[in-house]
C-alpha cells in the first residue's frame, strides 16, 4: 500500500471535478470561501477548468474529467486532491484514468464522501493508494472550517489519527449563507451496535464508501475486490459504508449483492454510517435490511456512525489498518499505515 507523503503548510490542495461541478453564483461563492479558508491555513489551491461548470449533472465530458484529474496527480506541487463534492456519474470517468501509470507516480491524497468515493474506491484497490473517505471542499465555504472537516486536514498531515464519536450530530444550519456555521449539531449521537453489545473492539484494513455508487462497481474490472482482499487478509477488514437516498429494501439488496460476491470475506467488523434520504418500507426496516444482510457474517456491525452524508463525519483512510473500540455508544477509532 503507497501512502501519500505528509500535507504541510505551503503545499498545494488540488480542486478538480470528477462529477459533478458548481454552476452557479451561489455555489461559486461557497468554493471562493473554501479557497480562501484554506489559504487562511497556509496552503495553495490550484482549480481545473471545468470545476465551475455544469450539464446533464457532470462538469464535462469523461476524458476531459480524466485529464484534469491527472494534471493535478501530476503536479509535484499538489499533495492532495479534494472534490468539491461528489454527484451522479463519476463512474464514466474511470475507463479513461490509467490505474497502473497512477501506482507508479508519487501518491497524492484524494479526499471526499458520495460520488467521490467511487473515485477513492477505485484507486485504493486498482492502483494500490491509500485514500480518504471523508469531507468534500465544498463543507469547508463557510464561515469557518468545521471541526470534523478540519480532521481531514489533520489525517493528511499526521498517517497515525486517533478520531472519537461525536455527542452530537445534526446537519447543514445553512445551505446558502456562507458567513454562517456549517452544520447545526444538536441531536444527542449513540452509536448502536447490530448483536446488542456494549463493548467491542475489533480491527483490520479499513476500506469502503458510499454504498449507493460503490454497488454500480460491483462485478466491474474496477472493483478487483477478491484480488484486495486476498493481497491484504493477513490484516483482515474493516468496512465502512454509508448511503443517500436509499430505502431500506435498497440497503438490504446492496448488501446482499456485497456478500454473495464475496466482498465481506476475511471481514472482521463492519461501521454502517447514518443513512441520509432514508425511508422504511412499510414494516421493513433499517434494522431489518442489516440484520438479513450483515447478520449471518458473525462480525460486530456498528451503526448510526459519524461517518458519510450526514455531519459530522470521521475521515476514514482506505489502506489504512484501524482499530475500533466501541463502548456504551461511543466509539474510537485509531488508524495508522502498514510498517
Amino acid at each position: 500500500m503507497k501512502y501519500p507523503r505528509l500535507l504541510q503548510k505551503g503545499d498545494a490542495v488540488g480542486v478538480c471535478a470528477p462529477s459533478s461541478g458548481v454552476p452557479g453564483e451561489a455555489l461559486s461563492a461557497r468554493l471562493d470561501n473554501a479557497v480562501l479558508n484554506l489559504k487562511a491555513l497556509g496552503y495553495g489551491v490550484i482549480e481545473t477548468a471545468s470545476v465551475r461548470c455544469d450539464d446533464k449533472c457532470v462538469s464535462a465530458n469523461n476524458e476531459i474529467r480524466a485529464a484534469e484529474f491527472m494534471s493535478l496527480y501530476e503536479n509535484p506541487n499538489v499533495v492532495a486532491i479534494l472534490p468539491p463534492w461528489g454527484g451522479e456519474f463519476l463512474m464514466d470517468m474511470l475507463p479513461h484514468l490509467d490505474f497502473e501509470k497512477l501506482s507508479l507516480l508519487p501518491a497524492k491524497w484524494v479526499c471526499g464522501y458520495s460520488d467521490t468515493t467511487t473515485l477513492t474506491f477505485a484507486l485504493t484497490l486498482n492502483s494500490g493508494i491509500a485514500t480518504i473517505h471523508g469531507s468534500n471542499m465544498m463543507n469547508m465555504g463557510y464561515v469557518r472550517i468545521h471541526e470534523t472537516d478540519m480532521r481531514a486536514l489533520d489525517v493528511m498531515s499526521n498517517y497515525s489519527t486517533v478520531q472519537k464519536s461525536w455527542d452530537t450530530w445534526g446537519g447543514f444550519a445553512s445551505w446558502d449563507d456562507i458567513s454562517a456555521e456549517v452544520y447545526n449539531l444538536e441531536k444527542p449521537s449513540s452509536w448502536k451496535s447490530l448483536q446488542g453489545d456494549a463493548r467491542v473492539s475489533f480491527g483490520g484494513m479499513m476500506i469502503g464508501g458510499c454504498m449507493d455508487t460503490l454497488c454500480k462497481l460491483l462485478g466491474t474490472r474496477f472493483a478487483p475486490v477478491e484480488a484486495f482482499l486476498n493481497k491484504y487478509r493477513q490484516h483482515g477488514f474493516i468496512w465502512t459504508l454509508e448511503s443517500c437516498e436509499m430505502a431500506a429494501p435498497d440497503i438490504y439488496r446492496t448488501l446482499w449483492q456485497m456478500r454473495e460476491c464475496g466482498w465481506f470475506n476475511h471481514c472482521n467488523g463492519i461501521i454502517i454510517g447514518r443513512p441520509d434520504g432514508y425511508k422504511d418500507k412499510h414494516n421493513f426496516t433499517l434494522i431489518d435490511a442489516l440484520k438479513q444482510g450483515l447478520g449471518g457474517l458473525n462480525v460486530p456491525v456498528i451503526y448510526d456512525a459519524d461517518i458519510g452524508h450526514i455531519p459530522p463525519q470521521m475521515q476514514i483512510v482506505n489502506g489504512a489498518i484501524g482499530k475500533v473500540d466501541f463502548a456504551d455508544g461511543r466509539a474510537m477509532i485509531s488508524q495508522e499505515r502498514i510498517k
